[in-house]
């Protein structure tokens, strides 16, 4: 069961308990009486997102009702969570190595394409969503190790993407999308008056070009397109928009107001919550659904500030939000390593030396959290963080946002083995800032 960080002190000090886990902190009873063999049902909450799905562990209050013979259920806060995934860095990785093998074909010897021998089951999802259902569900698997679960409440998010784009659309406005009765080409040709949208120039040849450039995250929807002539798609390359026109603000905002924001985040959300309601419902506990207006609803009746991990404090229906004042454990998934024994030039060939075959040097591993006591020199001081390990010897220690380099080993202890994952202690007021991009970094525990 959940306990407050006193009870937790006075169990530990009387070693009634010993800890089991630094971070997330756990602690394990030593011994159990009569009275410890109850425990109080618990209800984990979810917040459906395309990065940072927010978790929420939560108590339920049952109240009889004053104007009828109903129950009334709230819910009392216990444990916050985020979850920051890391599905960009998979889908970037896997399109570097994709262009970086079409460009040893080309320049090694010729291997055709195998992209028609391969077959994909029901319900397949590309590796960076298949990420965000596999490392949720692992770390509800993980909470229920922890915490007496018996009940799930999640979002049921399905979110009209072409309501987005047009808020009157109605009817047989769904099937007429923006290049109904267009090829791409020529809707580029007529949306930009048939000259460079960067020079005017007309009569000369014209290029598609990405405003937002693939190597920058950009889509090939068309509200990214536009007609570029030749020497500006060579000059602006893969710079953002704003950074080419930097000197021409007025052609700028030209740009961006034909351009609208991308739609990757809302068809990473109803690709995923299908598929992780389903995940849920295999666990067989309770499972509720709920949507994101209720959530809202929820939110705003009880005052409560916009966050992930709150916002799957208010999923379903309660009455009341109590205890949600306290810090949120934000998870950053890190991943376990790479299997890659050298590092790469721009065109995909090896560069420098291979990298060391072990995983493990002097015992440590990259990403194990570790305590490093240097008595003397330079470093001289106390330090704890996640290390990267050196086959030297002399490992980096990160903490805070800052690397110390150069600890030797013999210098470091083991405070917790690396699991993938990197957690770090944000207040609600910090969670908020940072989902709107603004706000300081978290700071580890």
């Amino acid at each position: 069961m959940p306990c407050s960080e006193k009870r937790a002190r006075l169990l530990l000090a009387r070693d009634r308990a010993r800890v089991h886990r630094v971070v997330t902190f756990v602690i394990r009873l030593t011994h159990r009486n009569a009275n410890c063999s109850k425990f109080q049902p618990l209800r984990l909450k979810f917040d459906p997102g395309s990065k940072t799905p927010g978790l929420a562990l939560v108590r339920d209050i049952v109240t009889p009702s004053k104007e009828s013979v109903e129950l009334i259920r709230g819910a009392a806060v216990l444990n916050l969570f985020e979850l920051a995934q890391r599905g960009r860095q998979i889908s970037e990785a896997l399109t570097a190595s994709r262009a970086m093998r079409c460009r040893r074909r080309g320049k090694l010897r010729y291997r055709a394409p195998r992209f028609s021998n391969r077959t994909r089951s029901m319900g397949w999802l590309a590796p960076s969503l298949q990420h965000r259902v596999d490392t949720t569900k692992a770390w509800v698997h993980r909470i229920m190790r922890w915490a007496p679960i018996s009940a799930f409440s999640s979002e049921l998010v399905r979110i009209d993407t072409h309501l987005l784009e047009n808020p009157k659309v109605t009817g047989v406005g769904y099937q007429r999308g923006t290049l109904a009765g267009y090829e791409t080409r020529e809707y580029l040709l007529e949306n930009w008056g048939r000259r460079c949208s960067y020079c005017d120039a007309s009569g000369a040849p014209l290029q598609v070009d990405h405003i937002v450039a693939r190597a920058r995250g950009g889509t090939d929807r068309v509200s990214n397109l536009t007609l570029a002539c030749e020497p500006c798609n060579r000059a602006k390359g893969a710079l953002s928009a704003e950074a080419f026109l930097a000197k021409r603000p007025t052609r700028l905002a030209k740009i961006l107001s034909q351009a609208k924001r991308p739609l990757k985040d809302a068809a990473a959300v109803n690709a995923t919550c299908g598929a992780l309601t389903n995940a849920l419902d295999t666990i067989g506990l309770l499972l509720e659904l709920a949507s994101g207006g209720r959530t809202k609803f929820n939110r705003l009746a009880f005052g409560v500030p916009k966050t992930h991990a709150l916002d799957a404090a208010c999923v379903g229906a309660v009455s009341v939000v109590t205890n949600w004042i306290r810090p949120i454990l934000s998870i950053s998934c890190t991943g376990r390593g790479s299997y890659q024994r050298t590092g790469l030039d721009r065109c995909g060939f090896p560069r420098g030396g291979y990298l060391t075959r072990a995983k493990r040097v002097h015992g440590f591993q990259t990403g194990d959290l570790v305590r490093a006591d240097v008595p003397f020199g330079k470093k001289a001081g106390t330090y704890v963080g996640r290390v990267a390990m050196r086959a030297t010897g002399y490992f980096n220690i990160q903490r805070a946002g800052k690397v110390v380099q150069g600890v030797a080993h013999r210098h470091c202890r083991l405070v917790q083995r690396g699991d993938g994952y990197a957690d770090s202690q944000i207040s609600p007021a910090h969670a908020g800032a940072r989902r709107r991009g603004e706000g300081p970094s978290p700071y580890p525990l």
